[in-house]
């Protein structure tokens, strides 16, 4: 059945929007209509070279806009919030890139006023929408191939290079385990479920954000999943999932640029599980586009927003005491 594609506005011109409007330009079911940045020229500049149709000197100007369905919002981690309820209230679908907020009662006020609403919110986690992930997860929980799940270990870093990189600013969210520790935490919650317990490190930089975070985390089922991620090392990116009859390593988890599962069950050899390429940021409009016309689709909602901001909210407490704490599922 043919319909028109969702009409995108996108908020800020972060250079995170390229793989969001490259995943558009990859789909029938996706049109980016309007961008808004701060400054009216920058906005001009980035939508002459993206052949984006409007361009907004101000935020609230998209959400103005009648001609936009739903509205992307990349702006720096503390302004997710803020910007997703009024984007909400202008009566946009919301997209919000991860993480949505480490607090757990801003996932709860902003799932609550879309539900009021009639609207779609969704924390973005593209590679959730990956046929490797998707394989993985159906090896892993669908198929049992490994056993049960014992271990699960993974590793995201990159190396800031300049000094006013946004992730360095702690009042804007800043830091190792908000911008690239929560994909670690998704894909140990995607296998094990939500943690009942977790422990934490932290490397404190001069800026006053966690440069680098090691964590552990407890699942119910006893299975434990072990992470670490900085924004100051050489760039690392693994995953390997352990079970009781082996395990399947992941070489590019998070972009999957090089999509490749390695199954390794004791006593054979390794063997390769096909995957498939494909573009993360596509699928995940696909998706979107699917629940905001209410049909199935697996989208990341409320539930998923939620665990994913009270696992974080504990880590930060873990490593802020150095002790063990619980991760209270009735914690606002």
């Amino acid at each position: 059945m043919m319909h028109s594609p969702l009409r995108w506005g996108v908020l800020s011109t972060a250079s995170i929007n390229e793989k969001i409007l490259t995943g558009a330009a990859r789909s029938n079911e996706a049109a980016v209509v309007a961008v808004a940045s701060r400054s009216e020229s920058r906005a001009n500049a980035y939508a002459a070279r993206w052949n984006i149709p409007t361009a907004y000197g101000t935020y609230d100007g998209l959400l103005a806009d009648d001609a936009v369905d739903a509205v992307y919002i990349s702006l720096p981690n503390g302004l997710h919030h803020e910007w997703t309820m009024r984007a909400l209230q202008a009566g946009k679908h919301v997209l919000c890139e991860k993480p949505y907020s480490r607090w757990p009662a801003e996932v709860e006020a902003a799932f609550a006023s879309a539900q009021d609403l009639g609207l779609v919110l969704s924390e973005a986690f593209m590679f959730r929408y990956h046929p490797q992930i998707v394989r993985l997860a159906e090896l892993v929980l669908d198929e049992g191939v490994i056993g049960e799940v014992q271990l699960i270990a993974s590793s995201f870093s990159w190396p800031t290079e300049t000094a006013d990189d946004i992730r360095l600013d702690a009042s804007l969210g800043g830091g190792a385990l908000l911008d690239v520790g929560v994909y670690c935490i998704s894909v140990g919650r995607l296998l094990a479920g939500e943690p009942r317990s977790v422990t934490a490190q932290q490397a404190t930089d001069a800026t006053g954000v966690d440069g680098a975070f090691v964590a552990t985390m407890k699942f119910p089922s006893s299975a434990m999943s072990h992470f670490d991620c900085a924004i100051h090392l050489s760039h690392r990116s693994h995953l390997e999932v352990v079970g009781s009859l082996g395990s399947i390593t992941v070489s590019d988890p998070w972009h999957c640029a090089d999509p490749r599962l390695t199954v390794v069950l004791q006593g054979e050899a390794p063997r390769d599980a096909p995957a498939g390429h494909a573009h993360s940021y596509q699928f995940e409009l696909e998706a979107f586009g699917r629940a905001v016309r209410g049909e199935p689709n697996k989208l990341l909602g409320r539930d998923d927003a939620l665990g994913q901001a009270r696992a974080v909210d504990a880590l930060f407490r873990a490593a802020g005491t150095g002790q063990r704490v619980l991760v209270d599922t009735d914690r606002p």
